[in-house]
């Protein structure tokens, strides 16, 4: 259950984030620990914020397009950050999500802002990054992007680990990843008409 999840609101500057050593299960959204992203001093709260706290806040306050964060100790993601090894591009679901590879920076301490500056070192590269003997952090717009990134991330370095249990893995290359990527953003899923009072009153209409 190590880890943690936060998630910001840019218009308020404000960001919520899980509270230290509260395991998720006993977890209630009454316990999350507000903090202001420009001081970074708790707002209101009885508990105190995960100690990494300050990483979460040098990503917000360096990469403008992040709303959310999840940091998670995942058994398959660690086990590449224990060996100090990037996941190579080898899964059309690792283009899909994330672009390219999984990058894993070389080890770091988690003193003051370093584990942040490392992280912004490999910006542009994937909304992803293994930090080599520790962990793995996601982003994205929302705190839900962010651990659905997570989950994904797990999935692919198991199914990875699994691959390399058969052999060498084909990687993918970058052009190829590209076409999946833009493909998966742009055309994947469905398009929801915006709801204006007129589509609900006809929703509603045609329920009756």
């Amino acid at each position: 259950h190590s880890g943690n999840v936060s998630g910001l609101d840019r218009n308020t500057g404000r960001l919520v984030i899980k509270p230290s050593g509260v395991d998720y299960e006993t977890l209630s959204p009454e316990d999350l620990v507000e903090v202001d992203l420009i001081t970074g001093k708790v707002i209101s709260t009885h508990l105190r914020p995960s100690v990494d706290l300050p990483h979460h806040l040098y990503i917000y306050r360096n990469m403008p397009g992040v709303g959310g964060i999840a940091h998670a100790h995942s058994d398959y993601a660690t086990a590449w950050a224990a060996v100090g090894r990037s996941i190579p591009l080898c899964l059309t679901a690792m283009a899909d999500y994330f672009g390219g590879e999984i990058p894993c920076a070389p080890y770091i301490d988690n003193e003051g802002d370093n584990i942040g500056q490392a992280i912004l070192r490999y910006r542009g590269r994937a909304p992803a990054i293994l930090l080599a003997n520790h962990g793995a952090f996601t982003w994205g717009p929302t705190a839900l992007d962010a651990v659905k990134l997570a989950v994904v991330l797990e999935d692919i370095a198991k199914k990875a680990f699994l691959a390399f249990q058969l052999g060498q893995p084909l990687e993918i290359s970058p052009e190829e990843a590209r076409k999946w990527y833009d493909k998966y953003h742009h055309g994947y899923g469905q398009i929801v008409p915006p709801r204006t009072p007129q589509t609900v009153t006809r929703q509603s209409a045609s329920s009756t």
